[in-house]
């Protein structure tokens, strides 16, 4: 008989092919040969998603019945730990079985779980989930989430993925709290609360966008990397100055990107020239701005004025806002301040209005050390002028370069 080479490789050299692949197709090496039958069921990873299993030609309730089928034989026959769950698939609404299917995987360590429900109305996580204590990455889409009143947080998680889901106010600030080892989290399209109090003392990365109506964070030192877009532009509640309330906290940023609206949350209250504490490890700044807001437009000041080591700039226009809100119609140049460390900007969307020249000529003015601008503006209407106004500008900078890109 011919050597069977493959099957007598190491157990771990084993695992690590089968881990390679779906488990669709790690199933079916149980009919290699006897030695390969099971050699699939301890499998510490199992994903259920739409690369693994295509139902096209079968109608919605053949489609849940088939995949009720193949994770009910998967988790029956598994032999051993089980560290990953993946279930995500768009005709998973108003599956019950995924209740069953939770229940037993609370009595394995359960390391990362990631539940994806594409369509329908939220689902209800059942209160089995909030007792994996083993829990170090948790991923929901369209979700409800309402702990037991014995929950007291899950003290294993470093990274959470919330989109799409519903929480309780109190809820919210309990789960976020209770996470001491909390690292990443992520937060999209969101309802049941709308004041963010973020008391996280070891998360680094942040990336929300939604519509709330204030945010906070009061122990979160540790943040480094920061995404906000807020979705609503109504003017958000008055406070002594949003600006300053909300860099307090973030000594060690070191990426920000203000999108959607949240330059305008920002711009509400007192905004100084500087803040009291610049932002020192902020080597990278994207802002979404409407040139026509004054209040914004010295916002975004504030902020580079406050970043003496911002070597990456990128500057997004809405050019949807065209009516004016308190017109900037000069930007006085600061022999105080320059962007020494400035490299590289982009400007998006511009459309060549007077406020986005001077703030252009702005930077070009004060960055001796910039190596590229470039300029992309929303339509193709006035692209010479803009171009000829760009190539007058002065540079304090002798290597700048300006790229013009078409729309």
């Amino acid at each position: 008989m011919e050597l069977d080479e493959i099957s007598n490789l190491p157990g771990h050299v084993v695992d690590q092919i089968l881990s390679q692949l779906s488990i669709r197709e790690a199933v079916k090496t149980s009919v290699l040969s006897s030695k390969w039958r099971y050699k699939w069921a301890t499998l510490p990873n199992l994903v259920f998603d739409n690369e693994c299993y295509s139902f096209s030609s079968l109608d919605q309730t053949a489609v849940k019945s088939k995949l009720v089928n193949i994770v009910d034989h998967v988790l029956l026959l598994h032999n051993g730990p089980i560290y990953k769950f993946k279930l995500s698939h768009r005709d998973l609404q108003g599956i019950s079985d995924i209740d069953r299917w939770i229940l037993h995987l609370s009595r394995h360590s359960i390391q990362e779980f990631i539940l994806e429900i594409w369509k329908g109305q939220r689902y209800k996580m059942p209160s089995c989930l909030f007792s994996c204590q083993h829990l170090i990455h948790l991923e929901l889409f369209n979700c409800l989430l309402k702990p037991p009143s014995t929950f007291k947080g899950f003290k294993s998680l470093k990274s959470l993925d919330l989109q799409h889901v519903t929480l309780a106010q109190d809820v919210f600030e309990n789960l976020i709290s209770s996470c001491p080892l909390l690292e990443r989290l992520t937060l999209m399209n969101f309802d049941g609360f709308t004041y963010l109090n973020i008391e996280a003392p070891n998360l680094q990365f942040f990336d929300i966008g939604g519509v709330f109506n204030d945010i906070s964070f009061e122990n979160a030192f540790q943040l480094a990397v920061v995404s906000i877009g807020l979705y609503d532009k109504r003017q958000s509640h008055a406070n002594s100055s949003n600006l300053l309330k909300f860099f307090v906290h973030l000594p060690h940023i070191r990426r920000l990107e203000i999108q959607s609206y949240f330059l305008k949350y920002l711009s509400v209250g007192f905004v100084p020239g500087k803040l009291p504490n610049p932002c020192f490890n902020l080597n990278y700044l994207s802002i979404r701005i409407n040139f026509n807001d004054v209040d914004e437009v010295l916002t975004a000041l504030c902020i580079l004025r406050s970043s003496p080591n911002l070597q990456e700039l990128e500057v997004l226009a809405r050019p949807e806002e065209q009516a004016a809100v308190g017109t900037v119609t000069n930007i006085k140049e600061d022999n105080h301040w320059s962007c020494h460390q400035l490299r590289l900007v982009k400007i998006l969307g511009i459309s060549g209005i007077k406020p986005e020249l001077n703030f252009i000529n702005l930077l070009l003015s004060t960055s001796p050390g910039l190596e590229k601008m470039t300029v992309k503006p929303a339509s193709n209407n006035g692209g010479w002028e803009l171009l000829k106004d760009l190539l007058r500008f002065r540079r304090a900078s002798v290597q700048a370069e300006i790229i013009y890109m078409d729309p």
